[in-house]
């Protein structure tokens, strides 16, 4: 297991991890906050907490933009009172709203683009037909222009954080990367 001594993480650093879907957000998001002793909060699962439906009911019963207006309202009401918090956020929130924008200027937290490879994330997503935008999708090659298209429309976006971090195929060494860029 990757060992990190936190001694250089201050006691108001917060930590918001965007990306694609699939990138590993969630996944490297729970193990760093485990590293780091941080509490971590998936976005998503709070807005389901909140809302008392899926994202994809969300989607379904109100529509893609209600669900995006929901985010920016929830992820203000999460980034007020931040300490030692790690958010992973939507792979579309930062791209509406001016979210990045906004988040960028929050002098208590760190954006960090989790940025995975167009085969990395078709491969995952290829084994996963939950996501409310890539449901309707039936080939493999279907999903790799779509995602490839998408990319494109949101890497605008995704490259304003502060940090940008490969995720690839290892948990441990997308862990790792992040660490490295931490310190």
């Amino acid at each position: 297991m990757y060992e990190f001594n936190n001694q250089y993480i201050t006691t108001k650093m917060n930590l918001i991890l965007i990306g694609y879907m699939a990138s590993g957000k969630s996944t490297i998001g729970k193990k760093a906050a485990e590293l780091l002793n941080f509490d971590f909060v998936d976005l998503d699962n709070y807005i389901e907490e909140k809302e008392n439906l899926s994202v994809s009911e969300i989607f379904k019963l109100k529509g893609e933009i209600h669900f995006r207006k929901l985010e920016q309202t929830y992820l203000k009401e999460l980034t007020n009172n931040l300490d030692k918090t790690i958010i992973s956020l939507g792979g579309g929130t930062p791209c509406f709203y001016d979210t990045m924008s906004w988040l960028n200027k929050l002098d208590n937290l760190t954006t960090i683009y989790l940025k995975a490879s167009l085969d990395v994330l078709t491969n995952r997503l290829h084994k996963d037909s939950s996501r409310p935008l890539i449901a309707h999708l039936d080939t493999k090659e279907a999903l790799k222009d779509f995602i490839a298209k998408h990319i494109f429309e949101r890497s605008f976006f995704y490259n304003q954080a502060n940090i940008v971090v490969n995720s690839v195929d290892s948990e441990e060494d997308t862990l790792s990367n992040l660490m490295e860029k931490l310190v």
